[in-house]
């Protein structure tokens, strides 16, 4: 007659790891089972009764009790040699499939797809997907990217980076920009709200009606941003705005402004202007450097949130949408922070120029 087995200790550290492998999406069966195994002994079900409930052997129980009492969780990832199924897909055929996949492009196509390339390597798109999904291999995504060229690349990227890393005293650091040509775009057909099973809907194609350009300025230290809705982006558009970051801030206080090279920043007017109003000190970022200005990153929180699913029936439409975004993200600002130091960067930008020359 069989005897009942003895309960099995689990810490409360065991029992969360097991746990976390037991609901994971992406884990084996196997070992989902074997872990739903220790849980219920750890609970007192009997081994008979967990054999049923989870349609296993005895023998099978007891070996992953013993297993598991010898070595904790990590004892359940270990499978004996010679266990399991067999692999069918040798080492070097792997091998082979992920240098394919890297340093070859199908005919009449920029990549490859899985059913393309199963096709060619005489396998099944499942194994396919299984390889690229542990190597980590995405064909079907890029991602975009510019080096600088500028000359004078590291003596500006120090000077911004500096002024973010240690701002100075008695002065406001402003990342000033401006995003130009946003639409006012309005659906031709209303479209379909949230619902459970169904995410929001809108029609493809749109009714233009007009354009306009905002000049921000994020407060590096509290996240607040200054914004003005302008038609233009001239240098006479620009001094109008510089003319409001002088009115905003105590006379007392210099403004250190980043700015990009767009030509209305260096206008002959802008220059003569800031010569009568030393307390505004320029700092460019790098040209093709735009991730450098902080107030980009607003930008896209502005765009994602609140412009790229809006629905606008006029420019001043438009406008009141931006205003009410800024009324709302000032009354809780989150300012970003900046971390990266200028030898980090430096670092990145040498090994994607190491990588450009080896692939040209």
């Amino acid at each position: 007659m069989w005897q009942p087995a003895e309960k099995i200790i689990v810490t409360p550290d065991h029992r969360a790891v097991l746990d976390t492998w037991t609901r994971a999406q992406t884990a084996p069966q196997n070992l989902v089972r074997r872990c739903q195994v220790i849980l219920m002994a750890a609970d007192g079900v009997a081994n008979n009764q967990i054999a049923k409930t989870l349609r296993v052997s005895r023998p099978t129980i007891a070996l992953w009790r013993r297993r598991f009492e010898a070595g904790g969780p990590p004892a359940l990832l270990e499978v004996a040699a010679g266990r399991g199924r067999p692999r069918s897909i040798s080492a070097a055929k792997v091998k082979q499939i992920v240098t394919a996949t890297t340093q070859t492009k199908p005919k009449a196509a920029t990549h490859w797809s899985c059913r393309t390339f199963a096709k060619v390597q005489h396998v099944s798109p499942a194994t396919i997907q299984r390889i690229w999904d542990a190597h980590g291999l995405q064909p079907h995504r890029t991602k975009t990217f510019k080096l600088s060229n500028d000359k004078r690349f590291v003596e500006k990227l120090t000077d911004v980076v500096g002024v973010y890393l240690h701002p100075p005293d008695k002065a406001v650091v402003l990342c000033v920009d401006e995003k130009s040509q946003i639409q006012a775009l309005d659906r031709t057909q209303p479209g379909l709200p949230l619902k459970k099973g169904r995410c929001g809907t809108m029609t493809h194609d749109y009714k233009r009606h007009g354009t306009t350009t905002l000049f921000a300025a994020l407060n590096v230290l509290d996240g607040k941003v200054i914004g003005e809705c302008i038609p233009r982006h001239r240098n006479q558009e620009f001094l109008k705005f510089l003319r409001r970051l002088n009115r905003a801030f105590p006379p007392a206080l210099d403004l250190h402004l980043i700015l990009d090279n767009y030509g209305t920043h260096t206008h002959p007017n802008v220059k003569a202007w800031l010569a009568r109003h030393p307390r505004f000190i320029l700092h460019f970022t790098p040209t093709s450097a735009s991730w450098l200005n902080l107030v980009e990153r607003w930008f896209r929180e502005l765009t994602t949130k609140q412009i790229r699913r809006g629905v606008f029936h006029s420019v001043e439409d438009l406008i009141a949408t931006i205003e009410a975004y800024l009324r709302e993200t000032n009354r809780t600002p989150k300012p970003f922070v900046w971390t990266a130091s200028v030898e980090t960067i430096l670092a990145k930008v040498s090994r994607c120029k190491a990588i450009l020359e080896t692939l040209h």
